[in-house]
Order: structure tokens, then sequence, then C-alpha cells
């Protein structure tokens, strides 16, 4: 008996268990769910040949930064889908396992060959969305349009399918149609509540247009029925602490860090540890509020072991705002030194923006506001090279604008306001603007 997944494509497994298993474990991945490396276990226990449960297995394992078991099993997943395996499925297998691999342009090569082919094919389709994906990790400063187009470019292939329409309304949010990504992707979340990625899209496009209040009783009415060890529960409440500051209340914020995003509390992947955690709490302090130093001297430790060496730029930025705040200058020079080396070998697609943006936050830690000023102007317009979402990048321009005030120049500092709140509404700008006048 021939078996489909959820989206009509063919799988090479004669087992209904093995089939049943696998699109739930799909699907439980794509909403960002627990369960989902279960469900994918139970495919393969029932089917050990089933390559595309290996190579859905291997994904999982990346996002944990399991890079020895990833790459292990999307080596057996080529294996077994070169003796079983249709031609979907080979190129399905190929592509996972080029970005599981970190080849991001061969993988970006082959997802668009892919989704041409078989644009139906959701996990593939996957691979370049969100704030983490192929396209925000590219070095393009482009990303954000590219995702959207993408999503127009297939979305008569999915109609009203619960995850199409959470990431392309995402999609939109990012590139800025905020008023319709919110209601795409509203209309996304009604269809599937539990799914992690609908909260967290909604919770952005709440973060563009200013709904604040709502978005902080969203994450308390919906996180209940998530469980904590779900893949995105800590940097969902990681948006509701970002909310509490822009009320000025700090001591919610520190109460959530501890809560989730604490290293010895979080259950999250190494990449949302330390970018959660370092940017919170350096918006905090950058904000004017008292942060302990223990809090950044065990979030320090803890990142150090789990980026050790120089990789994905927006990691790297977050390491430099730990080495800025702990002043860890031994730190912060082996990786400025493997980034600029990474830079002249033409191995850092997101180019110099890296290395500006890490001497800057250290010109601002030391409160040598004209420097950091003075490094980050030339490359503001850049930032959106080292990937991540608005709300995320966001920080720079925050330390930009706290360094131009600090600095005295307030009639950049009042533009920059302007502009931003043209854009976006924010309770924390407007007290900003009070603040100069």
């Amino acid at each position: 008996m021939a078996h489909d997944d959820r989206y009509g494509l063919p799988l090479s497994t004669s087992s209904h268990e093995a089939a049943s298993a696998y699109r739930e474990g799909v699907d439980l991945m794509l909403a960002g769910w627990t369960g989902t490396a279960e469900m994918l276990e139970r495919a393969i226990a029932t089917d050990p040949d089933f390559a595309l449960a290996h190579i859905a297995r291997a994904r999982v394992h990346a996002f944990y930064q399991q890079g020895d078991l990833a790459r292990q099993k999307a080596a057996l997943a080529r294996e077994l889908v070169a003796r079983r395996g249709t031609e979907r499925e080979r190129s399905h297998v190929e592509t996972l396992a080029l970005a599981i691999e970190g080849r991001l342009p061969e993988a970006i090569a082959a997802m668009r060959e892919h989704i041409g082919a078989w644009p139906r094919d959701a996990l593939v389709l996957s691979l370049p969305l969100g704030a983490f994906g192929l396209f925000a990790f590219s070095g393009m400063a482009d990303h954000d349009r590219a995702r959207h187009e993408l999503c127009q470019s297939v979305a008569h292939h999915y109609g009203e399918d619960w995850w199409f329409l959470t990431m392309s309304g995402w999609a939109m949010t990012e590139n800025g149609d905020v008023a319709r990504g919110r209601a795409v992707t509203e209309r996304g979340f009604n269809l599937r509540r539990q799914n992690a990625h609908a909260a967290h899209a909604v919770l952005h496009a709440m973060f563009e247009d200013g709904s604040i209040d709502d978005a902080d009783r969203l994450v308390d009415e919906w996180i209940p029925s998530y469980d904590r060890a779900g893949i995105l529960h800590g940097h969902i409440r990681w948006h509701q602490a970002l909310g509490a500051l822009e009320h000025g209340d700090a001591a919610r914020a520190l109460k959530i860090y501890a809560d989730v995003l604490q290293p010895s509390a979080t259950h999250a992947p190494p990449l949302n540890v330390v970018t959660d955690g370092a940017s919170l709490l350096w918006r905090l302090s950058a904000y004017g509020h008292a942060v302990p130093k223990p809090l950044w001297l065990e979030a320090d430790a803890a990142a150090q072991k789990l980026f050790p060496k120089s990789s994905l730029p927006f990691a790297d930025v977050h390491m430099a705002l730990f080495a800025a705040a702990t002043q860890n200058r031994d730190a912060l020079a082996a990786r400025l030194a493997a980034i600029e080396q990474r830079l002249a070998d033409g191995k850092l697609p997101a180019g110099s923006v890296v290395p500006a943006i890490c001497r800057a936050l250290v010109a601002f830690a030391d409160e040598d506001y004209a420097s950091c000023v003075q490094t980050l102007a030339p490359v503001l317009g850049e930032v959106v090279r080292i990937g991540g979402s608005h709300a995320q990048r966001e920080l720079i321009e925050d330390t930009f604008i706290i360094a131009l005030m600090r600095s005295g120049d307030l009639p950049r500092a009042r533009a920059m306001l302007d502009a931003r709140l043209h854009r976006r509404p924010s309770l924390r700008d407007r007290r900003w603007q009070a603040a100069m006048h």
C-alpha cells in the first residue's frame, strides 16, 4: 500500500505506522511542538530504512547543535535514499543534508531547484524561512524580501494550510506589510493553536504594530498549553520580557529571565540560549537598569561552552555582548581575530558589518559613546546581514541611539527616534523622546 505525506507527496515506506509517525513528526516540527523527536524515532524504529525519517531526525539534532549526530543521520539518510527512494526523496534528503552541513550557498541553490519541482515539500520550503533560516543567515541584505517573495511564489500550492499561513504571514510582517502579515499569521494560528511558530509569528507582528499589551495577554493565555521543553518556550517568554521593558518594568523582565532564560533554567537550543540571554541583559543595562554582575558571568560562562569559536555572525555579535559586558578582552580579541580572518579569506558573507558591530559594542560598554557612534554609523544599513528578526536586531539600533544621546548628539538621536516611531509605535521610544526635551 502506498503512503503519502500530509501534502500529498509519496513516501517510500510500506509501513502504515512509519508513515503515520513521520507525518505527525513533521507536523510537530513545523509547529515547533514537543514530541517531534520521539515521533520521528518511532518512524525509524518501525522502518529503519525510511530515509526521510532519518533526515528529519537529523534536522532536529541540528536545531540543538548536536552536529555529529545530525551529520551521521544525514549521511545514513543519503545511503538509504539512494537504495530506496524516489527522485523527490533523493533531492529532499540532499537539500536538508546540505543545510545540516552548513553549506549554505549549495543548500539555497538546491532548495530553489527542489521547490521549483515540488513546491508542496514543506520541510524543504521551511529551510529558508524564519529568522534563523538559510536566507537570514546567508549574509544577504534583502533576506526579508526574499522570504516574502518565495512564499508568494508558491502560495497557490498551499491555500489555507496552517503552517504555510503562519510562515507566509511572518514573512510579510518582516518585509514591512505588518497589518496584512498579522492577519494572515493569525489565520494560520487559529487553524492550529498548538503551533509555537504561529504564536511566535503573531508576537512579531504585535511587536511591529505596537500591540504590546495584546502580546502580553497572548503569552499569558497561550503559554500554559506549551511545555517548557518546547523549542520556542523560552524565546516566546523573551518577547514578553521585551514588552515589560517597553513599560520600563525591569523587575518583571529579570523575573522572566530567571524563570526561563537563565542557563540553569532554560531548555532552549544553544543559539537561543546565547542570543536571548545576552540581548535581554544588554537591553536592561543599556536602558539604565541594574543587572547583577553574577548574571552576566554565569551566562557568559555557559555561552563560551556553547560557542567557543567564531561561527554564525548572529552568534558572534551576541558573544561580543558578553565579552563587552564582562570586560573579557581576551575572549573578544580572539573572536575578533577569527572574524577578521574569515573576512579576509572571503568566508564571511555578512561582511565587515560583523567586526564593526563587535567593536562598537565594546566602545559602548567602555562608555566611549562617541567611538560607538563613529564605528556603527557607516554600517547601520548593513546590520540586517547578520540575520535574525527586526525585534532581535533592534538591539543594535537601540545601542546606537543611546550612544547618540549620551555623546550629546541629540538632533541625530531625535531624528532616528522620529523615523522609528513613524514605522513602529513604541512606549520606550516616546520616553526617550520626552527625556531629550
